[in-house]
């Protein structure tokens, strides 16, 4: 799945071709994402300006004027296989193509999305009332978010603190793969109750969590299977990764066996010895 510096990488690479552009057409070849795509998205959205294109967590929020001096949101999530990318309009349609947006002097959007668990909504009130973004939890990488923050909100929870981590309502984007490469570096172990852990050792991991990000957006977000960036580049971190995915393989600290488990559904990896 696409995860926060993969989808603040998409949104880096789409704004300065779109902002300021004006959406001439919008086609919708596959109404069956998540959410069904409602039959007048496209008279919605025809005709209004992108003013802005900004991330909360994992969505995109395309800010736009409307023609009659309205305004309003698209807000759009990639689910598990989606990518947005620019393209020629003469390009071939590719068979997961399913929504293209033709912007005025701009390469033509298209919604690729093999798995449709992606969505896109469209709201003409504020955005972050939206029944999607209202319970969100902070971005970590905003000064609010820190190792007080955490330590405050895990008091009482039993749940393993990766998961802990991981739920939107306490911190957005810290998915699967970042959770597990900031707790390594935090040298806390993923099974570890939330609730158990002192307000020192947060501040370790609010710190690990903003540098492993941090570091992802850098290199342009992780490829695994099917992220790659606006324009087809596929992300680099997956070279930096310490744990994920390496159940088996040598400890880059201590050079013990790493080892896997399974914690709420998702796998895991960490080191017995460099995470207590």
């Amino acid at each position: 799945m696409p995860e926060l510096p993969e989808v603040e990488t998409t949104r880096r690479g789409l704004a300065p071709h779109l902002v300021g552009r004006r959406l001439e057409t919008v086609r919708v070849r596959e109404p069956r994402l998540r959410w069904p795509i409602p039959p007048d998205f496209s008279q919605l959205l025809t005709g209004a300006t992108l003013m802005d294109l900004r991330r909360r967590a994992k969505y995109l929020l395309f800010d736009l004027r409307t023609p009659g001096g309205g305004s309003g949101t698209l807000i759009a999530h990639l689910g598990m296989s989606g990518s947005l990318r620019l393209v020629p309009p003469e390009t071939p349609l590719l068979t997961h193509d399913h929504v293209q947006f033709a912007f005025a002097g701009a390469p033509e959007l298209r919604l690729n999305d093999p798995r449709r668990f992606g969505s896109l909504h469209f709201t003409s009130g504020p955005a972050d009332g939206h029944f999607l973004l209202a319970e969100l939890g902070p971005e970590p990488l905003d000064p609010a978010f820190d190792g007080a923050y955490l330590f405050a909100r895990s008091r009482g929870r039993r749940a393993p603190v990766k998961a802990f981590i991981m739920d939107a309502h306490v911190v957005v984007g810290v998915g699967n793969i970042y959770a597990a490469e900031a707790l390594f570096r935090a040298g806390i172990r993923p099974s570890r109750p939330a609730g158990r852990i002192a307000a020192a050792r947060y501040d370790l991991l609010a710190a690990a969590i903003r540098a492993v990000l941090e570091e992802a957006l850098t290199m342009g977000g992780t490829t695994l299977r099917d992220f790659v960036a606006s324009d087809g580049r596929p992300g680099y971190f997956k070279q930096s990764l310490a744990v994920y995915g390496r159940g088996g393989e040598s400890c880059r600290r201590c050079g013990g066996e790493l080892e896997g488990a399974r914690l709420g559904q998702r796998a895991t990896v960490f080191c017995p010895t460099c995470q207590r």
